[in-house]
């Protein structure tokens, strides 16, 4: 897989601690990647995943995607990823959120408007550090080439059935959500109404992590039933980035 001068945005490491983050540059690294993937969401969380190739999470969309890896430097292990779909090659394939959300009130953003989506994380690096380095990537990603905007789903588990999911929307909307102009809806929606929306519940440390960067929740939850998760669809203005976050993700991490 070669990448081109617009890929190569994030390609050169950045290091942290015994981690370091950079686009795939070669098909061997977006299959660690892909294997890491399967083995957070099909062993770990369950998720149905249809797979030509054992142990390997892949889809359609991979082929169009970069794939944002951090790896530890002694093991040479990928150890967290999450890949990204540019505006450009989202043209070629759509947009994964589509398959959960209509957004088509997102079309005026399309020509900056960027991807992101299966992210994941090694258990025995779910620290803060490898979380800085992803979003780390992705800010430089994101700044080098003069993108606007960053979407994906955000997923909450449905363990319960859904009622800590239903809670938390009800929680979250109430401050986070974006103006009606950026409004999507589910294709499959979470039914709230039939749901427990007031338990308490602790906000998962992504989700928390892009609504204190500054994002938006554009509308209801979809449920996904073959990652048995409710998925807010998330959207975060750059613009909107705190002084804070930007300076922590995009200073420098040597």
């Amino acid at each position: 897989m070669e990448l081109t001068q617009l890929e190569n945005a994030v390609a050169r490491p950045r290091k942290t601690k015994g981690l370091t983050v950079s686009l795939a540059t070669r098909e061997k690294d977006v299959l660690e990647a892909q294997k890491l993937r399967y083995r957070i969401f099909a062993e770990e969380m369950g998720a149905n995943l249809p797979s030509r190739t054992p142990g390997v999470d892949h889809d359609m969309f991979d082929p169009y995607c970069e794939h944002l890896i951090v790896r530890d430097t002694a093991t040479h292990e990928v150890v967290g990823t999450y890949r990204i779909l540019s505006p450009e090659k989202a043209g070629m394939v759509g947009y994964y959120s589509e398959s959960e959300f209509d957004i088509s009130g997102l079309h005026h953003l399309r020509p900056s408007l960027v991807e992101i989506g299966r992210s994941c994380v090694h258990p025995d690096y779910r620290t803060g550090a490898t979380i800085m380095l992803l979003w780390s990537g992705l800010a430089q990603y994101m700044t080098n080439n003069r993108y606007n905007y960053l979407m994906g789903c955000a997923s909450i588990s449905m363990a319960d059935g859904g009622h800590i999911a239903a809670s938390l929307y009800k929680q979250l909307s109430q401050q986070y959500m974006c103006p009606i102009e950026y409004r999507v809806t589910p294709r499959c929606p979470l039914p709230i109404d039939s749901l427990e929306q007031n338990l308490k519940a602790e906000v998962p440390p992504l989700i928390k992590g892009y609504l204190r960067a500054g994002a938006w929740i554009c509308g209801d939850p979809a449920w996904d039933p073959d990652f048995h998760t409710a998925d807010l669809h998330i959207l975060m203005p750059m613009n909107k980035v705190s002084n804070r976050y930007a300076n922590h993700y995009l200073g420098s991490s040597e």
